[in-house]
């Protein structure tokens, strides 16, 4: 399935000059979100994961589905003072600002092996705030997995520089 065409440009948002990839007509399109879940549990059905580990917003809907499929249990790291208990936090640089992404203190025991979701990665800022939190908690990232690689923004290419595995289903 050729999912690009299931994915809308929506021109300067959040901010004049950005083209944003909006995955929402790729989720809701029955097709397409079966074909991206069913996608990467068939890539990581055989790996020893232990959790998936999920970003806010988007991250969380290919995340929690995957992490179903998978039978394993789901983490989530949310933007700033969005989670109840104790967290950890650490701020990042964004394509367009900075942010700050949390974590519960208790989210992952350590030594256990994650793979980290979300729907698309820019510039790698927030995929490198998630891995420092979920490595300061003590987990192993297994792989990192998007939907879309913005591969202009070089997120690949810092994660690479950061010893990261990647996985994309799509590049523009």
């Amino acid at each position: 399935m050729e999912i690009k065409s299931l994915i809308r440009d929506i021109p300067d948002h959040p901010k004049k000059g950005v083209i944003f990839k909006d995955i929402t007509t790729l989720l809701k399109d029955e097709a397409g979100f079966k074909f991206i879940i069913d996608t990467l549990s068939e890539r990581y059905k055989s790996l020893p994961i232990d959790k998936v580990a999920a970003i806010e917003s988007r991250g969380f809907t290919i995340g929690s589905a995957l992490a179903y499929s998978l039978g394993k249990g789901l983490v989530i790291l949310r933007k700033g003072g969005k989670l109840p208990g104790d967290c950890y936090s650490t701020q990042y640089e964004l394509e367009y600002g900075f942010d700050k992404l949390e974590i519960h203190k208790d989210a992952v025991e350590k030594g256990e092996k994650v793979l980290l979701v979300d729907d698309i990665l820019a510039t790698g800022g927030t995929a490198l705030g998630a891995i420092f939190l979920l490595e300061k908690l003590g987990a192993k990232v297994i792989e990192f997995c998007t939907v879309v690689s913005l591969s202009h923004l070089k997120g690949e290419k810092r994660l690479h520089e950061n010893n990261q595995n990647h996985y994309t289903m799509c590049s523009y």
